[in-house]
């Protein structure tokens, strides 16, 4: 085998690895969007909003706006 034929499969193996290890990170939740719907739904029931995060109160604050 050449030496051009052993680098491409192994950048084309790298390759593959790569999107099989993509596929149920990215693109199943992507493709299956209702079914992750359902499933918050239901674990959100009963949740008030409110009592987990206050209304009003900032996540985030800027941390190189001018101090007032």
């Amino acid at each position: 085998m050449s030496t051009n034929k052993k680098i491409t499969l192994i950048f084309g193996g790298f390759i593959a690895a790569v999107a099989v290890a993509f596929y149920p990170i990215f693109f199943h939740p992507l493709t299956h969007s209702d079914d992750y719907k359902q499933v918050q739904k239901t674990n959100r029931t009963g949740v008030n909003q409110a009592d987990v995060q206050p209304v009003g109160v900032k996540i985030w604050s800027d941390p190189y706006k001018p101090k007032s």
